[in-house]
């Protein structure tokens, strides 16, 4: 059963979209077509009205090659000598689109709420940076903040990791490369996250309601991994799903909704996790698509996930 307030947020845009006329989306493989899609919609991702916090711009070295920008977002009032937590973000879009700057009012809202400082890393996407590079642009930024730990006044005993959708298969393989770097992060925070290449076979019970559908999974998880995509070949680095030794990684919170095409494969990593001593925290949500936080934050799901994360947040 959909939830009763998303069924009717899908009727709007339906409307709304019946009323600007013909609408094709991108062919399964048209990576820039979708990329175009997506990034034509994620500008107006709504986000709680949020005050207090400040931003500021840096440019990054990438360990492998080029550079890479992250936002570094503040509370505008501290301590000076207050050490506090941190949390590096990778913003949502397949792992093909979206920018930093299109989460600015959602990171702003995070940070006001938890009291937790945000590098929101513009890390350089698919197929342009395939493979294990956008989470070695992750990691990248998690160096650069213990690197300046002391300006930033950076408990770096507090660093946690978190996105969303492809941002959140990015976070959790940047945990796994953190791990494997001896980098001890605090948290990964996974939100309906984007974890294995091999989910590209439609589900005929979660089909009627998939937000974000297997042809466009397909088309992404291709221009990340080229012709090894669903094969034995995959670097759990940038599938994270093909992990077979959890050990000594973070400690997680998971959330997916129980209509959305990441719902097993997250279950899975979860139960993959706590098999292995990882204590970790999973939200199915009944009801629920993908991305249904991006729609609205208006809608009573959004407001509890919210409220959740920003708990998990200031717990760091």
């Amino acid at each position: 059963m959909l939830d009763p307030q998303i069924a009717a947020m899908y009727r709007a845009l339906a409307e709304n979209l019946q009323s600007l006329g013909d609408f094709t989306p991108p062919v399964r493989g048209d990576v820039h077509g979708l990329r175009a899609m997506i990034d034509g919609s994620m500008p107006a991702c709504p986000a709680p009205l949020s005050t207090g916090v400040s931003v500021r711009e840096h440019t990054i070295t990438s360990s492998r090659q080029g550079r890479f920008d992250l936002r570094w977002y503040e509370p505008e009032t501290r301590q000076d000598d207050e050490l506090r937590p941190a949390v590096v973000y990778l913003h949502g879009g397949g792992m093909v689109a979206g920018k930093a700057e299109y989460y600015d009012g959602l990171v702003r809202y995070y940070v006001q709420e938890s009291r937790v400082a945000f590098a929101s890393v513009d890390y350089r996407l698919a197929p342009e940076n395939p493979g294990t590079g956008m989470a070695t642009d992750a990691v990248d930024a998690m160096e650069w903040l213990i690197e300046h730990a002391d300006e930033l006044g950076v408990d770096i005993e507090r660093i946690a990791v978190m996105g969303d959708s492809g941002g959140g298969g990015v976070a959790a393989g940047a945990a796994i490369l953190a791990r494997d770097r001896g980098i001890a992060l605090a948290k990964q925070v996974l939100i309906y996250p984007m974890l294995d290449d091999r989910t590209t076979v439609p589900d005929p019970n979660i089909a009627p309601y998939a937000a974000w559908d297997w042809d466009s999974n397909w088309t992404c998880w291709s221009a990340v991994l080229g012709a090894d995509v669903g094969g034995d070949t995959v670097s759990p680095i940038a599938a994270p799903a093909r992990l077979a030794d959890f050990t000594g990684l973070a400690p997680a919170y998971i959330e997916v909704g129980d209509l959305d095409i990441f719902r097993d494969e997250s279950i899975s990593y979860a139960q993959r996790l706590l098999a292995a001593g990882i204590p970790c925290e999973l939200h199915v949500l009944p009801g629920v698509t993908h991305g249904h936080d991006r729609v609205s934050v208006e809608i009573d799901v959004s407001r509890r996930t919210l409220a959740e994360r920003c708990r998990v947040l200031a717990a760091l």
